[in-house]
Protein backbone atom coordinates (compact mmCIF):
# COMPACT_ATOMS: atom_id res chain seq x y z
CA UNK A 1 0.00 0.00 0.00
CA UNK A 2 1.48 3.50 -0.72
CA UNK A 3 2.49 5.78 1.83
CA UNK A 4 -0.14 8.19 2.93
CA UNK A 5 -0.55 10.86 5.50
CA UNK A 6 -1.42 8.61 8.13
CA UNK A 7 1.09 6.24 7.57
CA UNK A 8 3.68 9.01 7.79
CA UNK A 9 1.69 10.40 10.97
CA UNK A 10 2.74 6.97 12.30
CA UNK A 11 5.92 7.22 11.44
CA UNK A 12 6.63 10.42 13.30
CA UNK A 13 7.36 11.78 10.10
CA UNK A 14 4.25 14.30 10.24
CA UNK A 15 3.03 15.98 13.87
CA UNK A 16 -0.04 15.54 15.37
CA UNK A 17 -2.00 16.24 18.58
CA UNK A 18 -1.93 12.31 19.74
CA UNK A 19 -4.88 12.37 22.11
CA UNK A 20 -4.62 8.06 22.84
CA UNK A 21 -1.89 5.55 21.09
CA UNK A 22 -1.10 1.78 21.98
CA UNK A 23 0.16 -0.59 20.06
CA UNK A 24 -2.26 -1.18 17.50
CA UNK A 25 -4.38 2.09 17.24
CA UNK A 26 -3.83 6.09 16.92
CA UNK A 27 -6.20 8.63 17.61
CA UNK A 28 -5.21 12.50 17.09
CA UNK A 29 -7.30 15.42 16.34
CA UNK A 30 -7.95 16.05 12.79
CA UNK A 31 -6.23 19.27 11.70
CA UNK A 32 -9.42 20.11 9.28
CA UNK A 33 -11.99 20.00 11.60
CA UNK A 34 -15.91 19.72 11.19
CA UNK A 35 -16.46 20.73 15.22
CA UNK A 36 -14.76 20.97 18.53
CA UNK A 37 -12.97 18.52 19.28
CA UNK A 38 -12.82 16.48 15.75
CA UNK A 39 -10.70 13.56 16.70
CA UNK A 40 -9.47 10.66 13.71
CA UNK A 41 -9.10 7.16 14.87
CA UNK A 42 -6.96 4.52 13.21
CA UNK A 43 -5.40 1.43 12.99
CA UNK A 44 -1.52 1.08 12.71
CA UNK A 45 -2.09 -1.45 10.17
CA UNK A 46 -2.02 0.21 6.41
CA UNK A 47 -5.13 -0.99 5.03
CA UNK A 48 -7.44 1.32 2.92
CA UNK A 49 -10.42 -0.14 3.96
CA UNK A 50 -12.19 -1.59 6.55
CA UNK A 51 -12.68 -4.98 4.93
CA UNK A 52 -8.84 -5.69 4.76
CA UNK A 53 -8.55 -4.99 8.14
CA UNK A 54 -6.88 -8.18 10.37
CA UNK A 55 -9.54 -9.14 13.03
CA UNK A 56 -6.82 -7.81 15.95
CA UNK A 57 -6.81 -4.23 14.22
CA UNK A 58 -10.46 -4.58 14.05
CA UNK A 59 -11.48 -5.32 17.26
CA UNK A 60 -8.80 -3.12 18.62
CA UNK A 61 -10.37 -0.24 17.37
CA UNK A 62 -13.74 -1.81 18.58
CA UNK A 63 -12.58 -1.48 22.13
CA UNK A 64 -11.16 1.80 21.89
CA UNK A 65 -13.32 3.64 20.05
CA UNK A 66 -16.36 3.65 22.92
CA UNK A 67 -13.66 5.44 25.12
CA UNK A 68 -12.66 7.61 22.51
CA UNK A 69 -16.21 8.99 21.62
CA UNK A 70 -17.19 9.48 25.48
CA UNK A 71 -13.52 11.25 26.46
CA UNK A 72 -14.01 13.77 23.26
CA UNK A 73 -17.54 14.19 23.99
CA UNK A 74 -16.89 15.23 27.49
CA UNK A 75 -13.67 17.48 26.46
CA UNK A 76 -15.87 19.63 23.61
CA UNK A 77 -18.80 19.59 26.40
CA UNK A 78 -21.17 17.67 24.28
CA UNK A 79 -23.21 14.85 24.59
CA UNK A 80 -23.56 13.80 20.76
CA UNK A 81 -21.35 13.00 18.27
CA UNK A 82 -21.46 10.90 14.99
CA UNK A 83 -18.97 8.89 14.12
CA UNK A 84 -18.48 8.60 10.64
CA UNK A 85 -16.21 6.06 8.58
CA UNK A 86 -15.90 6.33 4.85
CA UNK A 87 -15.68 2.92 2.77
CA UNK A 88 -13.29 3.43 -0.32
CA UNK A 89 -13.17 6.65 -2.47
CA UNK A 90 -16.34 6.63 -4.05
CA UNK A 91 -17.97 6.57 -0.61
CA UNK A 92 -16.30 9.67 0.25
CA UNK A 93 -12.98 7.92 1.73
CA UNK A 94 -10.03 11.13 1.44
CA UNK A 95 -7.10 8.90 2.83
CA UNK A 96 -7.03 5.29 1.33
CA UNK A 97 -5.91 3.95 5.37
CA UNK A 98 -9.04 2.87 7.41
CA UNK A 99 -10.59 5.92 9.59
CA UNK A 100 -12.97 6.51 11.65
CA UNK A 101 -14.00 10.41 12.43
CA UNK A 102 -15.47 11.41 16.12
CA UNK A 103 -17.15 14.84 15.23
CA UNK A 104 -18.77 16.35 18.62
CA UNK A 105 -22.16 17.64 17.24
CA UNK A 106 -22.23 21.40 18.35
CA UNK A 107 -25.69 22.24 19.06
CA UNK A 108 -25.32 25.97 18.53
CA UNK A 109 -22.82 26.31 16.01
CA UNK A 110 -23.30 28.29 13.03
CA UNK A 111 -24.04 27.41 9.88
CA UNK A 112 -21.64 25.16 8.04
CA UNK A 113 -19.74 24.38 11.39
CA UNK A 114 -22.04 21.45 12.03
CA UNK A 115 -20.63 18.50 12.10
CA UNK A 116 -21.56 16.00 9.70
CA UNK A 117 -25.23 16.00 8.12
CA UNK A 118 -26.86 12.90 6.44
CA UNK A 119 -29.73 12.93 3.84
CA UNK A 120 -31.42 9.79 4.82
CA UNK A 121 -33.96 8.66 2.29
CA UNK A 122 -35.01 4.41 2.63
CA UNK A 123 -36.33 2.45 0.32
CA UNK A 124 -38.07 -0.17 0.63
CA UNK A 125 -36.30 -4.04 1.21
CA UNK A 126 -37.12 -6.66 -1.26
CA UNK A 127 -36.35 -10.01 -1.44
CA UNK A 128 -34.61 -9.61 1.78
CA UNK A 129 -34.30 -13.59 2.97
CA UNK A 130 -32.50 -14.04 -0.42
CA UNK A 131 -30.22 -11.21 -0.12
CA UNK A 132 -29.35 -12.35 4.06
CA UNK A 133 -28.38 -15.73 2.61
CA UNK A 134 -26.20 -14.11 -0.18
CA UNK A 135 -24.85 -12.35 2.72
CA UNK A 136 -24.11 -15.15 5.07
CA UNK A 137 -22.88 -17.44 2.08
CA UNK A 138 -20.20 -15.20 1.55
CA UNK A 139 -18.93 -14.70 5.27
CA UNK A 140 -15.40 -15.81 6.01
Amino acid sequence: MPDTIFSKIIAGEVPCHRVYEDDLVLAFLDVNPLSYGHTLVIPKEARATLGELSDDSAAAIGRVLPRLCRAVAKAAGVADSNVVQNNGAPAGQAVLHVHFHIIPRMPDEPEGRQGVRLVWKPGKLENGEELAEKIRARLD
